[in-house]
């Protein structure tokens, strides 16, 4: 447990630093905005390009990783969906939205640093395509399910399109493509670029930490939605455990792999949630409560994860 707390206490400590920073020096919500935007179409797409871009092609096209992580994932989302739905009575929209946060982890802010420092570089490749192809999912369900529920006022064709041109040009999404070509095309990279990407990864994880405290510095938790009680474990533990057996029951992936999507499904919920939530006027505060509570508790369910994972029959295949 000490080399687990060594690796858990620097990574949670940002979150911590820039949650009081928030605190201290009361800056507005926009202050945060280019902060944000340099991670989300600098540094983190920096980072996924560097990842794949150094990957052999064979190992970029395992679709049978992609569809069981893919398949695990939208079970909890159906799982949440449907308790939303038929439980309490909540409307398509709102059970959408639980869903998400039932489903949805912070795999872009959070996955790539935790997993690297856990794991190693041998984690690049399955974190890379978790990331990828879980984000083109949600971009994909989330307007889907609003234009089911009647909160999406757009055409069809027009909404297809939209749906088309926000997958195809998100930075994430751009970035892995872009290395994907790289190494199929076997084009070489030259030095002064990889410096340049090097530098924007090495930014990726503690600037994308820091925001993240600071963005639950700027949503306090006013109330605990009744939700908040199955859907924090279904997040932090049924959703880990249910990809560790979809994993080491379709196929034979490597032990890292597995590792890696595990813990990226231990993750708490994605500041995406909110952000969807947001964009519909649907279930905000609720996804702002449901994010802070997730990232308290993670603290302690992901530890837990990383020592079971320690223990599991994966272990002899992983890093000390």
């Amino acid at each position: 447990m000490g080399a687990i707390a060594a690796l858990l206490i620097p990574f949670f400590g940002l979150i911590v630093i820039g949650y009081a920073a928030a605190r201290i020096t009361k800056q507005p919500a926009e202050a945060l905005g280019w902060l944000n935007t340099f991670i989300i179409y600098a540094a983190l797409p920096a980072l996924f390009f560097k990842l794949v871009s150094r990957t052999p092609l064979e190992e970029l096209t395992r679709i049978d990783f992609i569809a069981a992580d893919v398949i695990a994932t939208y079970s909890i989302f159906v799982l949440i969906f449907a308790a939303g739905k038929l439980l309490r009575g909540n409307s398509t929209a709102d059970s959408t939205i639980q869903g998400f946060a039932g489903a949805y982890g912070n795999i872009g802010y959070m996955g790539p640093g935790l997993a690297l420092l856990a794991f190693g570089e041998a984690a690049a490749v399955p974190v890379a395509l978790v990331v990828c192809f879980e984000n083109a999912m949600h971009f994909i369900v989330a307007p889907a399910m609003m234009a089911i529920s009647g909160g999406e006022k757009r055409a069809a064709p027009q909404l297809a399109l939209d749906i088309l041109r926000k997958v195809a040009l998100h930075p994430f999404i751009l970035s892995c493509a872009a290395g994907f070509a790289v190494v199929a095309g076997g084009i070489p990279v030259p030095v002064s670029m990889q410096r340049l990407v090097d530098y924007l990864a090495q930014a990726a994880a503690p600037c994308a930490l820091f925001a993240m405290g600071v963005t639950l510095a700027l949503r306090p938790l006013r109330r605990v939605p009744a939700e908040m009680f199955y859907i924090v474990p279904a997040k932090l533990i049924l959703h880990p455990l249910v990809v560790y057996l979809v994993l080491t029951s379709v196929g034979t992936f490597p032990p890292i792999w597995i590792a890696s999507a595990v813990l990226l499904a231990a993750l708490p919920t994605a500041t995406n949630v909110f952000v969807i939530g947001q964009q519909y006027a649907v279930w905000q505060e609720r996804a702002s409560a449901t994010i802070l509570m997730t990232t308290i508790c993670s603290v302690v369910t992901v530890s837990m994860t990383l020592y079971l994972l320690k223990l599991s029959p994966l272990a002899a295949q992983l890093p000390p």
